[in-house]
């Protein structure tokens, strides 16, 4: 009699495993990150998007958000094109006060 553990079975359901906790798991938090990152841009952030334009965001509107490049240069980009979001202050610790 063959092994339970031999047979073809348990080994597609441990390569699934595998797989979902080693590439479909992982890229599902970066795409949930990524998605609430875009939803809570604002003006004034500096962002960096996809190809590269590093600008503060001027205009936030449902599916655009315009930035502005440099003095006077404005341009509109879809919101799923922002990549990151740059120098957002981390917040201070409630005790940052030191005692000598």
């Amino acid at each position: 009699m063959e092994s339970f553990l031999a047979s073809p079975i348990p080994m597609l359901i441990l390569m699934g495993l595998v797989f979902y906790f080693l590439l479909i798991r992982p890229q599902q938090k970066r795409a949930k990150e990524h998605r609430e990152m875009v939803e809570g841009l604002k003006r004034g952030d500096e962002v960096i998007t996809q190809g590269g334009l590093i600008g503060k965001i001027a205009k936030v509107a449902d599916e655009e958000v315009t930035i502005e490049l440099s003095e006077g240069v404005k341009v509109r980009v879809v919101r799923q094109t922002i990549a990151t979001v740059r120098g957002r202050p981390e917040p201070k610790p409630a005790n940052d006060a030191k005692s000598d």
